[in-house]
């Protein structure tokens, strides 16, 4: 008989035993905190990269500089891209440069203006093209190009240059009769010139058509094509003329407080549009009236300090494009005496005396706001969109720095509804880059968010029932020697790599439901009814006949009537299709096309890449995910509750039902929120499946963009900590919050079903 002593020895656990099972204890502690703080960490980085898309703009003054030349003298300010050549134009044509960072001191460039050019009564800048167009007492005007050129030292300095290059001057309207205001556009191979003569009669208002035409042998020169007196088309006498960015359009304001759209259509301007800015409000006299940059969005204020902005787009009734009111600033503190627009953004600097503010027209938002300690008279915003200079009344100039590189940022810009350029009424929408500079970009995150949910939802619906039964079917009736081969088989499908599957749905599934619509709605109609049927017409026969057929073998008949119902209904299709989804084409003969029936009938579109196909595809993606999880958690169910049942005389199906489900309810609901966290995050099969439209309908047969696509999309194309850049980061935590909330809240009801319906107390 053992002693104690070696009974105690016997049960005493080895040091070595000990330390690993401490050392792992802290492994695994370790582990656990650095995945916290990775996570975090990464929560942080992304954090960092969207915070600045919510900042207001920086401006500080950086100098001011007192001008040898009479203010009176001066009407145009303009500036290079860099903001460090500016200059002011006499009326007498002189430019005054002035060098804001060099050595150089005070330039000064004479343009040598025609002789036709007799007194200067109207001049206008052209900051885009970097011209200004002079406006002369006889009728006549001339355009001169401020050419800057940079020039780089051996030390790598840079050294802007600048040359004047006149154009000839030429006649508009009355000869000998001076001009107020002037405008002009230059588009393509067009050129249109609008001025407004003071005459006996009263202001009227003149346009010029030039067209260049290219030569071989000598420099092209604009011609005149037509000439074009306006007042008939106005209610009142003209006060301001603006040409549009295509040359082919004017809008002009009148002394009734009116302004009038003008079109020039196959050489002649017609009438398309009036309209009063303030005409619900109490003072509607039109103070200022001013492009934005695109020419797409009208800036007006009223003497009381109101500012509105109008934009244009089509009208869905006339189908015709005109101007309506889009945004509402908070008011100046009076009518607006200047006005400066960016040349890379919406936006603009508006000031009142010496109240002055930056706003930007897409998001309807002020981004700085002062009382400066002067007046300013004028000033200009450089291409880089980093410099404001302004010009006071006491003849000087101040220059001030810009730090602003997300304007078109903002909570507004990403959750609600805008009113952008060209759309007809406020809306939700992704457009992140366009075909010009004048683009207007639309940042929004609710259709992407609305995608992933929509491709999710989709996918879910074809992926649940499916994964769901064949566990049902596999845990409880399968026999377990098929279920060795069939459950490995259903894991492996889980390794196909997602750009496989994206590929297979873009470029063999897509093509092929395009044509088997009608095939396809009756097999999801008679695939789920043909087992129905089996087992109805099963529990019927008599037991001797019953009995052939061995419990786990029922797939033995249910498999090949299956394939024999698909096979029926993919080639009864057509014929469905001809007997309900014909239309009648523009030559009046009847189609059987249900492509074509779809947006004809339903008035959606159909699009051959649509959520039925990323249902199709990425339902079969989540389908061994889900499938896994379910039969796990129905096979671990406690088999005397199984026995139990069926001993007291429920059936198999009752006991499922009654029994099994539940007590497997939990990991059921896990392995839902494991598909479902996978659907959300996919990204190979939606960029590949949808067409990446960012749309929102519940259209089935549509497309959509999802935020995982999109990141995936735009990311490589970003410039660096730009606002798409940010703004994608931004997409990125969305998805990131979403799926954390999904599975909190999927953790949480899970523990509940698992307390409710604990086997176990």
């Amino acid at each position: 008989m053992p002693s104690i002593k070696t009974e105690k020895k016997r049960y005493k656990v080895s040091s070595h035993t000990l330390w690993i099972d401490k050392f792992m204890t802290q492994f695994v502690k370790v582990g656990g905190i650095s995945i916290i703080l990775v996570v975090s960490g990464i929560f942080l980085f992304i954090l960092l990269q969207i915070f600045p898309l919510f900042k207001q703009a920086e401006v500080k003054r950086v100098r001011s500089l007192e001008l040898p030349i009479l203010i009176d003298e001066t009407t145009v300010l303009g500036i290079d891209e860099w903001g460090e050549l500016p200059f002011l134009v006499n009326r007498d044509g002189t430019f005054h440069f002035f060098d804001l960072v060099g050595d150089r001191g005070r330039l000064t460039k004479r343009v040598d203006l025609s002789e036709k050019m007799s007194e200067l009564t109207a001049l206008h800048y052209n900051q885009k093209a970097q011209e200004v167009i002079f406006g002369s007492a006889n009728g006549y005007f001339q355009i001169v190009r401020v050419a800057y050129k940079p020039e780089f030292r051996a030390d790598g300095e840079r050294v802007m240059t600048v040359n004047l290059k006149p154009e000839e001057p030429s006649p508009i309207g009355q000869e000998g009769v001076p001009i107020t205001a002037i405008d002009y556009q230059d588009y393509d191979k067009n050129r249109l010139v609008v001025a407004i003569q003071d005459t006996q009669a009263g202001l009227e208002l003149h346009a010029v058509r030039f067209v260049r035409k290219l030569s071989l042998i000598a420099e092209a020169q604009f011609k005149v094509e037509s000439q074009h007196k306006l007042n008939h088309l106005l209610d009142g006498e003209p006060l301001k003329a603006m040409v549009n960015t295509s040359a082919d359009a004017l809008v002009v304001s009148t002394t009734e407080n009116k302004v009038h759209f003008l079109k020039l259509n196959e050489g002649k301007f017609t009438f398309r549009q009036v309209f009063s800015p303030f005409a619900e409000e109490s003072d509607t006299t039109i103070a200022s009236m001013d492009f934005l940059f695109g020419k797409n969005s009208i800036s007006f204020t009223d003497l009381s300090g109101d500012n509105i902005i109008y934009s244009l787009f089509r009208s869905p009734l006339t189908e015709q494009l005109q101007w309506g009111h889009t945004k509402t600033f908070p008011p100046l503190s009076g009518p607006a005496d200047l006005f400066v627009t960016s040349l890379r953004n919406r936006a603009f600097v508006i000031g009142s005396g010496s109240d002055i503010s930056l706003r930007f027209s897409t998001t309807a938002k002020i981004r700085w706001q002062t009382y400066l300690p002067f007046v300013p008279q004028t000033g200009v915003i450089n291409g880089k969109f980093n410099s404001i200079l302004l010009l006071d009344t006491e003849n000087t100039l101040h220059l001030y720095s810009l730090h602003d590189p997300h304007p078109e940022a903002g909570f507004g810009a990403f959750w609600k509804k805008i009113w952008y350029e060209g759309y007809p009424e406020k809306a939700y929408v992704w457009q992140s880059t366009g075909g010009s500079d004048e683009f207007e970009p639309k940042l929004s995150l609710v259709p992407l968010v609305f995608g992933s949910l929509k491709g999710t939802l989709y996918a879910m619906v074809f992926a649940i029932p499916v994964a769901l039964l064949a566990a049902i079917y596999t845990a409880r009736f399968l026999k377990p020697e098929f279920k060795r081969f069939i459950k490995p088989t259903v894991e492996i499908m889980a390794s196909l790599p997602s750009v496989v599957l994206g590929f297979l749905a873009a470029l063999w599934l897509a093509p092929l439901l395009e044509d088997r619509v009608p095939s396809i709605l009756l097999m999801l109609i008679s695939i789920p009814i043909i087992p129905l049927i089996l087992g109805w017409i099963w529990m019927r026969l008599p037991m001797r006949y019953r009995i052939l057929i061995k419990p786990g073998w029922e797939f033995v008949i249910l498999l090949p009537l299956m394939l024999i119902g698909g096979y029926l209904c993919w080639n009864l299709g057509p014929v469905l299709e001809r007997m309900l989804f014909v239309v009648t084409d523009c030559s009046g003969e009847k189609i059987a096309n249900f492509r074509l029936w779809w947006p004809d009938v339903v008035g959606v579109s159909f699009d051959q890449r649509n959520s039925l196909v990323v249902g199709f595809i990425m339902g079969f993606a989540v389908i061994p995910i889900i499938f896994t999880i379910a039969e796990d958690a129905l096979s671990n169910v406690p088999q005397p509750l199984v026995s139990g049942s069926l001993a007291l005389g429920a059936s198999r199906w009752q006991t499922i039902w009654s029994i099994v489900l539940p007590t497997a309810l939990p990991g059921i609901f896990s392995a839902f929120m494991i598909g479902l966290g996978r659907a959300v995050g996919e990204t190979m099969i939606v960029v590949m499946a949808t067409g990446n439209t960012p749309i929102m309908e519940w259209n089935i047969f549509s497309g959509f963009r999802a935020l995982s696509a999109n990141i995936a999309v735009e990311l490589p194309e970003a410039p660096q900590h730009g606002t798409l850049y940010r703004t994608l980061f931004l997409g990125a935590m969305v998805l990131f919050i979403l799926t954390f909330f999904v599975n909190t809240i999927a953790e949480v009801v899970r523990q509940r079903l698992r307390s409710k319906y604990k086997v176990l107390g």
